[in-house]
């Protein structure tokens, strides 16, 4: 039986390498996922990643698998931006590129990549090109999952999420199999306590401050698809290999 990459490279960072290393493909595919808070683009990039044979570059899982490092063994990127958000502060544009640059193989690895929560910011965007470019390689696309307000707030106040290894369900959309515990690891589910209309506003406009200019920059590279993020996560997925398809850069690398 195949075992799942466990991203060690990403996740921890430094010296530390992968076990098993991504299979080498002909076309590996690199991918871009931006979208609101609540638009699903974690259940999406697993959906991809299936599909593709790409690891999930999430910046998110980073500061997850963090908690449960020791101090001593995170990256001094990572250490900083850590620091930060332990005081309450966003994480500095200078911080967040040092930390992707610690993982910059991640991104030159044979197996391709679905990159999730980076960049955010233009600064960012630029930055990434720059690292791209200096490997030699490409995004094929940048999906832009895009779903009215009124139905995000309805997607948070439904969301659950996993105590033990924080998988994301929602109560009609992706409800578990046994009400109220993890499909993964049978752990107990939990409705967040900034999962409420007012805090979904709050995080809703800085996210629009934000992306706005990242859709206009990948806008004008061309490399930009919209992707309606209505529907069930299957609905989502088909829709989003359609528009795949119909890019014209993309199927010429299939």
């Amino acid at each position: 039986m195949e075992t799942k990459n466990d991203r060690a490279a990403w996740l921890a960072g430094g010296s530390v390498r992968c076990s098993p290393p991504p299979a080498p493909m002909q076309h590996p595919r690199r991918l871009l996922l931006l979208g609101a808070p609540g638009v699903g683009k974690g259940t999406q990039a697993e959906l991809l990643c299936g599909a593709f044979g790409a690891c999930h570059l999430s910046t998110g899982d980073i500061f997850r698998a963090a908690k449960s490092q020791e101090p001593c063994r995170r990256t001094p990127a990572l250490a900083e931006a850590l620091d930060f958000m332990k005081h309450g502060h966003l994480v500095p544009d200078e911080t967040v590129l040092h930390m992707v640059a610690e993982r910059g193989d991640c991104l030159k690895c044979h197996g391709g990549f679905i990159l999730d929560g980076f960049p955010r910011t233009l600064a960012q965007a630029v930055a990434l090109d720059r690292l791209l470019t200096r490997a030699g390689i490409c995004l094929d696309a940048v999906i832009s999952y895009d779903l009215p307000f009124e139905q995000i707030v309805l997607r948070f106040i439904g969301r659950r999420t996993c105590s033990v290894c924080k998988a994301v369900f929602h109560v009609d959309a992706r409800p578990p199999k046994m009400e109220g515990a993890c499909d993964r690891c049978g752990g107990a589910l939990f409705h967040r306590e900034d999962d409420n209309p007012a805090s979904v506003h709050v995080r809703m406009e800085a996210y629009e401050t934000s992306s706005a200019p990242l859709v206009h920059y990948y806008e004008d590279r061309h490399v930009m698809v919209h992707v309606s993020a209505a529907g069930t996560p299957e609905e989502v997925f088909a829709r989003t290999l359609s528009m795949l398809e119909d890019h014209p850069d993309f199927p010429a690398r299939r």
